[in-house]
């Protein structure tokens, strides 16, 4: 049972460099670190990607003359139901239609 969790840990730590893929505690203390490294970075990523798209719809809007924030409360208003996500993609790879929506919406808002 120890050498297969030994080799578990040593496989697991393969990829990695000098002693830390060769001997046993150096590889498993990677591991650990590895593993609680991956943990947070998958929550760092949610919020990056928040931040990216928050900046994307931002800077559309304001070709429009109106901000992130008014325009997602316009959006919320009128009960369009686009994310973040899919308005950032809007924004970037179809400014006219974005620009369309965010008149839309502001337009029936005043």
């Amino acid at each position: 049972m120890a050498r297969k969790y030994r080799r578990n840990i040593l496989d697991f730590a393969s990829g990695f460099r000098g002693a830390h893929s060769r001997l046993f505690r150096a590889a498993n203390q990677q591991e650990e670190k590895a593993l609680a490294c991956a943990y947070v970075d998958r929550n760092n990523r949610k919020r990056t990607f928040r931040r990216l798209w928050i900046a994307r719809i931002n800077a559309a809007a304001r070709k429009d003359g109106i901000t992130h924030s008014s325009a997602i409360h316009s959006l919320y208003e009128n009960r369009v139901l686009l994310n973040c996500k899919t308005l950032a993609q809007v924004a970037t790879l179809d400014a006219y239609r974005f620009s369309r929506i965010v008149r839309e919406v502001s337009d029936r808002r005043n």
